[in-house]
């Protein structure tokens, strides 16, 4: 993996979240590109409940200060950037008052979730390529992990399809058995739409739940990888079918090996 560029897209990364499968592996693998002479960039959201002052979170004002259309309305992107102890990586924080100053991730204290987690999952995609063009550091790979972060694959694909700064990034989709109950705002289609991405690509979140949130970001993606011992079956027969790159699930002890490995011989092969 030498000199070679890894974005990581995440709902959620340890230590600024509590340690689940997401947290985790959205750590481990940018740590281990990192140690073996790779570069990366990791970006999640910055959820009003991550502790700005305990781990040192800092407004980026070069980067900050753009606008991101979502659903015809004006949202300001604000970008933060924090660095992992001992661990010489920094993370990029997409921020927004009205969509991330809440005390919670993805629902409420009564486990509701968030009426406008599609504004806020369109809103990170978004700033996380606006942000990574405004660097002009050009990803061999982006790997995807966590639902909220799975609008990425399609907008880069379909609505930044001529940006010449991705022309060569191959998107990778870690696929876990992490989603929510119910569905997103049956609205979301039409909030898409709004960015002139074709019906097509989209036809899946008729019903928004998260096995076709998941599915349209694998259609999107260049490969996939298994990263829960489970999946729905939904998912599992899913990913049997498709014709691109799969990694199937490896237990966290060989993930570097195996990650690496799909990498540079899958992924970048294709």
């Amino acid at each position: 993996m030498k000199d070679k560029r890894v974005l990581y897209v995440s709902s959620e990364v340890i230590p600024y979240l509590p340690e689940t499968e997401i947290s985790s592996m959205s750590f481990e693998a940018p740590r281990m590109v990192n140690n073996n002479n790779g570069q990366i960039r990791i970006f999640m959201p910055r959820y009003g409940n991550i502790n700005e002052r305990r781990h040192q979170l800092h407004e980026v004002i070069r980067l900050s200060g753009m606008n991101l259309v979502i659903n015809d309305l004006d949202m300001p992107l604000i970008i933060k950037v924090a660095s992992i102890p001992k661990e010489r990586m920094q993370v990029y924080f997409i921020d927004n008052e009205d969509y991330f100053k809440r005390k919670a991730t993805y629902a409420d204290e009564d486990g509701n979730l968030f009426k406008d987690n599609d504004e806020r999952a369109i809103f990170f995609a978004k700033g996380v390529i606006e942000t990574v063009k405004k660097l002009n550091w050009a990803p061999d790979i982006i790997h995807v992990h966590g639902w909220l972060a799975s609008f990425l694959p399609l907008y880069l694909r379909n609505y930044y399809g001529n940006e010449p700064l991705f022309e060569n990034s191959k998107i990778v989709t870690s696929i876990y058995n992490h989603g929510f109950e119910g569905t997103l705002d049956k609205k979301i289609k039409d909030k898409i739409l709004f960015d002139a991405i074709d019906d097509d690509a989209i036809k899946l979140l008729d019903t928004p739940n998260y096995e076709n949130v998941m599915k349209v970001a694998i259609d999107n993606s260049d490969a996939v990888i298994v990263a829960s011992s489970e999946v729905s079956k939904g998912l599992s027969s899913y990913i049997e079918e498709i014709s691109k790159p799969v990694l199937q699930y490896v237990p966290m002890d060989e993930t570097e090996e195996a990650y690496l490995d799909f990498y540079q011989n899958k992924v970048l092969e294709e």
